[in-house]
C-alpha cells in the first residue's frame, strides 16, 4: 500500500511470486519506511493494526504489506473490505513469524523497515520519533517502542540478552517471584521506562530496521519458527557492531497472544523448542557441553508448564459454562 492509500502493485499477491531480492538501501526521506504485518487468525485485530498505522501520518508510511500465514478466521477478507488497496501475501501455510517477516520485507523498498504483530496497536506520531532516533545516529540499527498492555501498565520490551545463569534463575523464579534478581535483570525492570537507551533487544510485537543492517545479518533466522526471532535477530545485529535502540518516545499497544490464546500448550512448546535452538545456536566453547542438560531441563519445564495451562484452560471453560444466564 502506498502512502496516498492506493496500490503499489495488485493487491493480493501469491507468495510465490514475492521476489526474495532487495533493494539497496536508499538515502533515509520523510516518507521512506514500510511496514510488515505477520497474520495468523488475529480477527479484527488485524484491521485495526493496519488502521493505526495509516493513522499516524506523523512520518509518511510509503508501503504496507500483510503476511498471511494460513488464517482462516476472515481476518484478511475484512481487512480487504476496509483497506482493499494493501498488499497481501498468501503463503497458504503457516510458515512461522520469522520467515514470514523475511517475505514480507522482501516486497517492501523503504531503507527502514518495521515488523508488526497484528495484535499491535501503534500509537499517533509514533513513527516520527523512531525515524528522529534512526536520524540521530547512523550506528542505530534497530528500534522498538514503548509497549503498553491494554490497561495502561508497561510491558518490559526492552531487554538484556539471556545468558545461561540469568536465563536459568529467570526460567526458575520468573513466574513464581517476578522480582528475583534475575527476571529484573533480564527485564531490565529497575530501568526507567520513560528514559531513551540503547538495549540488547526489544521485542517484536513492533520493532523497526533498517534494511542494510537486516540484510547484513541475513534477515530474521528462519529456523525459529515462533518466539525468540526477535532476541536472535537483535542479537546478530549487535554482533555485527550495530546498536538497538528503546525509544520510549514512540508508544505501541499490545495485546499478548492474541493469535495463541486458543493453543495455549502448543504454544508453550514452541517456546520451549526456541529456548534450545537459541541456545544451540549461541553457546559456545564450554557450554555447548551443557546442551544436553538444557535439553532435558526445557523438556520437563514445558511439560509441567504445558499441564498448567491446560488445567487452567479447562477451569475457565468450566467457569464460562457455570456463569449465571447460560443456557
Amino acid at each position: 500500500m502506498t502512502a496516498d492509500g492506493s496500490s503499489g502493485g495488485p493487491p493480493d499477491v501469491a507468495a510465490q511470486q514475492a521476489s526474495p531480492q532487495r533493494l539497496e538501501t536508499q538515502r533515509l526521506a520523510p516518507e521512506q519506511w514500510a511496514a510488515v504485518v505477520v497474520n495468523y487468525r488475529s480477527g479484527s485485530m488485524l484491521t485495526d493494526c493496519v488502521e493505526a498505522l495509516v493513522a499516524d501520518t506523523s512520518a509518511g508510511i510509503s508501503e504496507i504489506v500483510v503476511v498471511d500465514n494460513g488464517s482462516e478466521d476472515g481476518s484478511v477478507d475484512a481487512l480487504r473490505a476496509h483497506h482493499p488497496g494493501v498488499t497481501v501475501l498468501r503463503p497458504g501455510a503457516n510458515l512461522g513469524y520469522a520467515r514470514a517477516a523475511n517475505l514480507g520485507i522482501a516486497a517492501t523498498r523503504a531503507p527502514i523497515v518495521a515488523v508488526f504483530n497484528p495484535d499491535a496497536h501503534l500509537e499517533p506520531g509514533s513513527a516520527v520519533s523512531v525515524l528522529h532516533a534512526f536520524r540521530a545516529d547512523i550506528e542505530v540499527a534497530v528500534v522498538g517502542p514503548k509497549i503498553t498492555n491494554p490497561d495502561g501498565s508497561v510491558y518490559p520490551s526492552a531487554r538484556s540478552a539471556p545468558g545461561a545463569g540469568v536465563a536459568l534463575g529467570h526460567a526458575v523464579l520468573g513466574s513464581v517471584a517476578p522480582r528475583n534478581r534475575f527476571t529484573v535483570a533480564y527485564r531490565q525492570l529497575d530501568a526507567d521506562p520513560l528514559a531513551s537507551r540503547d538495549v540488547d533487544w526489544v521485542s517484536g510485537a513492533a520493532l523497526w530496521f533498517r534494511r542494510d543492517a537486516l540484510d547484513a545479518v541475513g534477515g530474521w533466522d528462519e529456523r525459529f519458527f515462533l518466539f525468540l526471532e526477535d532476541v536472535d535477530v537483535c542479537r546478530s545485529i549487535g554482533a555485527s557492531g550495530r546498536r538497538i535502540r528503546y525509544e520510549p518516545a514512540a508508544r505501541v499497544v499490545h495485546v499478548v497472544g492474541t493469535s495463541r490464546a486458543a493453543r495455549p500448550a502448543h504454544s508453550i512448546a514452541l517456546h520451549h523448542l526456541a529456548a534450545y535452538r537459541y541456545a544451540e545456536k549461541w553457546w559456545t566453547g564450554p557450554k555447548r557441553a551443557a546442551l544436553p542438560v538444557a535439553a532435558g531441563f526445557l523438556a520437563a519445564r514445558a511439560g509441567v508448564a504445558a499441564g498448567f495451562a491446560v488445567v487452567r484452560a479447562r477451569r475457565l471453560h468450566h467457569a464460562s459454562d457455570s456463569a449465571p444466564g447460560r443456557p
